[in-house]
């Protein structure tokens, strides 16, 4: 693979990536803080590191990364997830927008409450919209190994929101 090929598929999957950690909580900044520095060290490592699968190397790196950074800045409580609701809210009316915001932040508190791995699952399947072959493939995992996460995954989403709701009232 040329250098110009291996830039642009390089550029692609960071794009995903950027994407993801955006999805996850990170602010655009920080986002393309990760990015970079997840680029840096594929390009410095590329050479003495045998990867076998470059796209699951460069996203587990970035989710590290991020990991590490939120650890070290303990900014849990500020991160917003930005979720793709916005066919559920067609019209930008005041109201809708308070529904919308209230929603994005009633999700996050659900998704923070299951297992990191539960919530990486759900948002890589539904907000960014991977197909179980793909997350299969980021986290060098079989298929069925992805289904059963992403079955208790759900479950334990909705038995988290039964619990929040009742929580509410």
């Amino acid at each position: 693979m040329n250098d110009s090929m291996m830039g642009k598929k390089l550029n692609e999957i960071l794009k995903f990536v950027y994407a993801y950690l955006l999805k996850m909580g990170a602010s655009k900044e920080d986002a393309e803080d990760i990015i970079q520095d997840t680029a840096y060290k594929f390009l410095q490592y590329m050479d003495s590191v045998k990867i076998t699968n470059i796209q699951s190397w460069l996203f587990r790196v970035a989710v590290n990364q991020y990991y590490d950074m939120t650890r070290k800045n303990t900014r849990r409580r500020d991160i917003l997830l930005k979720f793709n609701i916005q066919e559920l809210l067609e019209e930008e009316t005041p109201e809708n927008v308070l529904l919308k915001s209230e929603m994005e932040k009633d999700i996050h508190v659900l998704l923070k409450r299951l297992k990191p791995k539960y919530s990486q699952f759900l948002i890589l399947k539904y907000s960014t919209g991977l197909k179980i072959s793909e997350i299969a493939e980021l986290y060098s995992m079989k298929e069925g190994s992805v289904k059963t996460i992403l079955h208790r995954a759900r479950n334990e989403f909705v038995e988290q929101f039964r619990r929040y709701e009742n929580e509410q009232q």
